[in-house]
């Protein structure tokens, strides 16, 4: 990517329809539940995603959420979107998803879409996969994460799939509670973990857990920012100005109507520009930091 060229970079954004794989319409009842609770049934194609993005000079990671344990729907292929971030690096990067409860198998797939397919991160979702984030069984994806020094970013807060579904689709809100996360955050240091979304109803615990650990980021991705809670606002402007993200939680919030509130949501103007763009360029090593990362790295070698 040329920063220079871009006028930000969208931290969070998905991949909900394949154009590889036929649509598996089990579990559609998820869908609908979402499309009434988002109030949008919009899903591009990768293809319109890119156009979008490139249209906008906004750079974007995307990522799909496998979650096909608990929910038992087939996966977008992870390679999908892989092969598009390589035939379009100037304005796309893409993160894997992958499954905790595939253990062994899923760590030799992550490490295989690092090495071969140049996948700068990784996506957790601890409600809609089913698992709690400590839990030994993801490990061994943790383990790879951290081996590439990648960051992992993990859903926190309440999920709008499930909601208003009976018994919420069973899906568990509680495993979403950032400080779930703590006990991965002190094993693994050399990971960088971004929570996802202003992380309601448990936002003074991702403060907290942001402030305490230094490899803890937050992006303000999935809500408009005139509806941020005053103490994110007021922490992004001060103590933890540098590892504050954009995302917008693309396509159910575009970039467009989250950067509009996004001016008049209370954020300084010397704090914007690293919100917007270079706090992201910093952890995604992107610019500069690709030469400071390939150095560090040729020290500890």
């Amino acid at each position: 990517m040329n920063l220079d060229e871009l006028i930000a970079i969208d931290t969070h954004t998905h991949l909900e329809v394949s154009c590889r794989n036929p649509f598996d319409n089990y579990g559609e009842e998820f869908d609908r539940a979402a499309d009434k609770y988002f109030r949008s049934s919009r899903r591009p194609t990768m293809d319109e995603t890119i156009a979008y993005y490139r249209e906008k000079k906004i750079g974007f990671v995307n990522f799909t959420v496998d979650a096909e344990t608990q929910m038992g729907r087939r996966r977008i292929p992870n390679e999908e979107i892989a092969e598009a971030a390589l035939a379009n690096p100037d304005i796309m990067i893409a993160f894997g998803s992958i499954d905790p409860h595939k253990g062994k198998m899923g760590a030799r797939e992550a490490r295989k879409l690092i090495e071969e397919y140049g996948v700068k991160g990784f996506k957790f979702h601890p409600t809609v996969q089913g698992f709690e984030p400590a839990d030994r069984m993801a490990w061994p994806l943790y383990e790879v994460i951290a081996e590439y020094q990648l960051p992992a970013i993990f859903h926190s807060g309440h999920s709008g799939i499930g909601s208003g579904m009976r018994c919420g689709g069973g899906l568990r809100l509680q495993n979403s509670n950032p400080m779930m996360v703590e006990d991965v955050a002190i094993a693994f240091p050399d990971m960088q973990i971004v929570l996802a979304h202003p992380s309601w109803p448990w936002q003074d615990e991702a403060i907290s857990l942001a402030m305490h650990k230094p490899n803890v980021w937050i992006d303000l991705s999935g809500w408009s920012p005139k509806y941020f809670p005053a103490q994110l606002v007021q922490y992004a402007n001060t103590l933890l100005k540098d590892r504050i993200l954009f995302g917008s939680d693309f396509p159910l919030i575009t970039p467009e109507r989250w950067m509009s509130d996004f001016e008049e949501a209370g954020f300084k103007d010397q704090v914007k520009p690293l919100i917007l763009k270079q706090n992201a360029a910093r952890l995604l090593k992107l610019g500069p930091y690709a030469e400071q990362a390939a150095a560090a790295a040729a020290d500890r070698a």
